[in-house]
């Protein structure tokens, strides 16, 4: 046997998914393991936990068919690594980073850590450069910025995993017209979904700057938990090693967030909110702060994960300790999806806390900060008069809050609607949102300054065009 592997065979329990083994010693948490059963079959493991002499073992295969006897448990004396090298672009991988589209195995440049580096904070830089998605209601309102994780929030059947491979298709950042390279993490999707991904990322010819990771809903809970850091892990070589803007996309972080739990109840932890671990903050974040750039290195890693909320509840455990890790959220909105808007995001309850520090001149346009402000007034206002319109009819209201209603109905069908396939440039979405707003009386526009007004409003536009 090679240095620093011990193996061992007295297996003292088989518990779910975990081999409990005993009489170990020099045994490391995170140590990856080689199980052994007694017809020659290998599968691949982690340890969990280690105790007095007695380590839990993991099994990422899961323990079907393993028995107490005449198994061997061999622990490798490393972490679980994967191969990482820029020719992984283009293909696909399951959880463990392992090529399954039938082509060649990857030549690693080097092997690293699942768990990924330490970053020290101090060399952080701070996310300030626009990304343009091509989406109006996220480049106009609720901005991405290059290093920033922004989660999508969802529903089960509205269309995220739409959303996120129109952005995965077209985000580029403003000023270096280079593509971002995309990692793209499948966490127990159905197979239905990764084939929609697949062939979309062939017939838009994206695939050639894709990395996809896929682990799907039929395959072990434990590989769940692995997916998404051998993402990341190859993210950060080609973000800090390759000098590349990296896009990571993570679905289904409910369904990460799921085999957590499961694995937390085999092991009879004592359970949080709804059954979470009491660490389920700190695991997401251990994940989620991942994402950044780092100062005197060009690259940068931008993550969106994607979380169904069970029964569209923005106050479960996973949205709402995702929210408070994040710099941010774009939330869909169901009420949209039944009125078929497309995206059907809810500017209102989407937040981008980055925004601020990627618009403005030089950026995107000197206008963008007062327009998106008056874009949520207006639109805002527009809600609550409909509100009120059901109670006592339209024909109640004055002239003025019939323009708000007015507003209100192009805002949805015009601003936030769009083609999946449809790039707006940042221009084209400030223009858009310049012919909504001129619905409004000229005096209602009240968070734009003047000049704005007399520079961009069609009005003094068309005056200026003859």
């Amino acid at each position: 046997m090679a240095v620093g592997v011990r193996e061992y065979s007295r297996i003292r329990e088989i518990k779910g998914p975990l081999l409990v083994v005993e009489g170990v010693s020099n045994v490391a948490y995170d140590e990856i393991v080689e199980v052994e059963l007694a017809t020659g079959e290998k599968r691949k493991g982690r340890v969990l936990d280690v105790m007095k002499g007695i380590a839990v073992v993991q099994v990422f295969e899961g323990t079907t068919g393993i028995t107490t006897t005449g198994t061997k448990v061999r622990f490798l004396g490393r972490p679980l690594e994967i191969p990482v090298s820029e020719d992984m672009l283009g293909r696909i991988f399951n959880g463990l980073g392992e090529p399954i589209d039938g082509g060649p195995p990857i030549i690693a440049e080097e092997e690293r850590d699942v768990n990924g580096a330490p970053l020290n904070p101090a060399e952080r830089a701070y996310p300030e450069d626009f990304i343009q998605t091509g989406v109006s209601a996220i480049d106009g309102m609720n901005t991405l910025v290059r290093g920033q994780k922004l989660p999508i929030f969802s529903g089960s059947g509205l269309p995220h995993n739409k959303l996120a491979a129109q952005i995965a298709r077209q985000a580029t950042v403003r000023g270096e017209e280079e593509e971002f390279a995309v990692v793209f993490a499948a966490i127990g999707i159905k197979y239905d979904d990764f084939i929609f991904f697949k062939k979309f990322f062939e017939e838009t010819g994206a695939l050639d700057r894709v990395a996809m990771f896929v682990n799907l809903a039929d395959e072990p809970a434990m590989v769940r938990l692995v997916t998404p850091r051998a993402a990341l892990t190859l993210a950060e070589y080609l973000a800090f090693d390759r000098d590349m803007h990296v896009l990571v996309i993570l679905t289904d972080m409910t369904n990460y967030a799921e085999a957590l739990r499961e694995i937390s109840a085999a092991r009879e932890e004592v359970p949080g909110r709804q059954g979470y671990p009491g660490y389920l903050y700190s695991d997401l974040a251990s994940i989620y702060e991942r994402a950044g750039r780092v100062k005197g290195k060009k690259g940068s890693i931008t993550q969106m994960p994607i979380l169904t909320m069970p029964n569209d509840d923005i106050t479960h455990p996973i949205p709402d300790l995702t929210g408070y890790i994040t710099e941010g959220q774009i939330v869909l909105s169901r009420d949209l999806y039944n009125k078929g808007i497309y995206p059907p995001i809810n500017v209102l309850m989407s937040l981008s806390r980055l925004m601020k520090e990627g618009i403005g001149p030089g950026k995107t346009r000197e206008d963008h900060a007062d327009v998106s402000n008056q874009l949520y007034a207006a639109y805002s206002r527009g809600v609550e008069l409909r509100s009120l319109a059901a109670v006592v009819g339209e024909e109640s209201l004055s002239a003025v809050d019939r323009k708000y209603l007015e507003f209100a109905d192009a805002f949805e069908r015009r601003f936030l609607s769009q083609g999946e396939r449809e790039n707006r440039s940042i221009e084209q979405t400030l223009d858009l949102a310049w012919e909504i707003l001129a619905i409004l009386p000229e005096e209602e526009l009240t968070n734009i300054k003047e000049e704005f007004i007399r520079k961009y409003h069609p009005k003094y536009r068309k005056k200026a065009a003859q």
